[in-house]
């Protein structure tokens, strides 16, 4: 079984990209909203606290993910901090979750921070979605209501684009033009014939 990373900046369409995949019945593993899940820990949001203070929480003690998320990237001090606590739980949680398709040819894991976060290691092979920055602007404003210039100070923790496709084994070109569905399906083939 061959393990396949998803990846590609914010506003790039990854996430419409491993919905093909599930479409083609590969199991992927949506390490987002995973590691969203972990903050809903206590030892995970006591920790989060400590390093980005109290008003990350409600009155009842929740997460405010918006307010998280503006501490985290206007401080990358607290940024990296953030991660190295999170994304160890989300490997580990992984490595559990890929034991139940032993059976399959291929399985995807869809992170956004791939090489930033030193995952690359973990997959066979990787897959990034590439997207012009303007459109995934365009992207994130509709989709997140930011401004841009919030987006912009969140890109800058990202690798750019064409160093990412240029560090992976299959790029798709996701622009609002080129067609998707063709792409996916030749790195399908590729990838079950691969693994055979």
């Amino acid at each position: 079984m061959l393990k396949v990373g998803l990846t590609g900046n914010m506003g790039s369409g990854k996430s419409t990209i491993a919905s093909i995949f599930s479409c083609l019945e590969v199991p992927v593993y949506h390490a987002d909203e995973e590691a969203k899940k972990m903050y809903s820990r206590e030892d995970v949001l006591n920790e989060a606290v400590s390093l980005a203070g109290a008003q990350i929480l409600d009155r009842n003690g929740n997460l405010i993910r918006q307010a998280l998320a503006e501490v985290a990237f206007s401080d990358p001090e607290i940024l990296r901090a953030l991660t190295q606590l999170i994304h160890p739980l989300v490997r580990e949680d992984f490595r559990i979750w890929t034991g139940q398709f032993s059976q399959s040819p291929y399985l995807i894991h869809e992170a956004a921070i791939i090489f930033e976060s030193g995952f690359r290691d973990e997959y066979d092979l990787v897959i990034h979605v590439s997207c012009p920055e303007e459109i995934a602007i365009e992207r994130i404003e509709k989709r997140d209501k930011l401004p841009r210039e919030k987006i912009r100070q969140r890109m800058q923790f990202q690798l750019p684009d064409q160093e990412k496709a240029a560090l992976s084994d299959y790029v798709i070109l996701n622009d609002g033009n080129t067609m998707v569905i063709p792409q996916a399906l030749q790195i399908h083939k590729e990838l079950s014939e691969r693994s055979t």
